[in-house]
Formats: structure tokens, C-alpha cells, sequence
């Protein structure tokens, strides 16, 4: 799930969001704004209890930087409704809502982040991650990770010195 640590704004409003807002959130944090359906789909399947990797987008160094839990499963997200937000869209509708959220929670940073450029040498043709999603669809805000792809990672993860909490 891809969030931007850098400030941008959007609607008017600075929808920077990085690991360390999620960290310093008390309560879990609605996963709003999604507005690709193929996104709203893999957000659709997230199931509670399932761990999910945050990544840093749209900065100088993007990559994986740590996990989350999901603790809420889909609802509405009825921030589309509201004109002042920041990814409001007049298309949906209350009664019709388009749109989906997730609540999450922080689980753990990595000592040393996944970069882009390293993600995507591991998916290269017959490399550990040649098939995943977010490689193949990089436009994606959130994009599904198969276990195995995930093993993987958090393989990577351990020999660079884990996560901290």
C-alpha cells in the first residue's frame, strides 16, 4: 500500500503520509482515497488480521519502509462524498458509494528500506518477484502480494538487520 511521505497537495489539502504518521496514530487510520478500481479491488480482499507492506511513493527514494495490519475490513469511504476532501469524487454517491477503506494499523519500520531499483532487479524474468503486481502495474496505490512474494521480502528484510517496532 503506497503512501506519499513528501508534502502534496491535493484538493487544497496536504495528504503527505509516511510510516511515521502511521506510527504515531493512537487509534487505527482509515486507508482512504483510493480511486483505481483495481486497487479498490485488492483493497476489497484484505482480509482483518492480515499484515500489509507500507511504501514510500512519489519521493527521492521510494520503496517498502515497514508494515501494517489490517484491523478493519472494507467500508465506504465516505470521504468521496465530501467536497473539501482531498480525493472527493461528485460520481459517488452516498447511497451508490464507489469507493472503499480499510482501517490499519502500524506494526513494524525496517532498518533499511526496499528500494524501487532493487525491487525491480528482483523482478526480473525467473527472479523471486517476476510476477509481482506492483512491478507490473506501478501505477497502482495498492496492489496484492502473493505469500510467497512476501516471504520473500521479509527475507530480505532479516538480512538487512529486520524491523524495528
Amino acid at each position: 500500500m503506497k503512501a506519499e511521505p513528501e508534502t502534496r497537495f491535493e484538493n487544497g489539502t496536504d495528504v503527505k503520509f509516511s510510516i511515521d504518521d502511521l506510527k504515531s496514530r493512537t487509534e487505527p487510520e482509515p486507508w482512504d482515497g483510493i480511486r483505481n478500481y483495481v486497487a479498490r479491488n485488492n483493497l476489497r480482499s484484505m482480509k482483518k488480521g492480515e499484515l500489509a507492506f507500507f511504501y514510500h511513493s512519489n519521493c527521492k527514494e521510494p520503496g517498502i519502509v515497514g508494515t501494517m495490519e489490517i484491523v478493519q475490513e472494507h467500508s465506504p469511504d465516505l470521504s468521496a462524498h465530501n467536497s473539501k476532501a482531498p480525493y472527493y469524487d461528485p460520481k459517488s454517491k452516498p447511497d451508490d458509494p464507489k469507493w472503499s477503506v480499510v482501517h490499519v494499523r502500524y506494526r513494524s519500520k525496517f532498518v533499511q528500506q526496499i528500494g524501487l531499483q532493487e525491487l525491480k532487479a528482483m523482478g526480473k524474468p525467473g527472479s523471486p518477484l517476476e510476477n509481482m503486481q506492483m512491478l507490473k502495474q506501478s501505477r497502482l496505490s495498492v496492489s496484492r502480494v502473493s505469500p510467497s512474494e512476501w516471504e520473500y521480502l521479509m527475507g530480505v528484510v532479516k538480512e538487512r538487520g529486520g524491523e524495528t517496532e
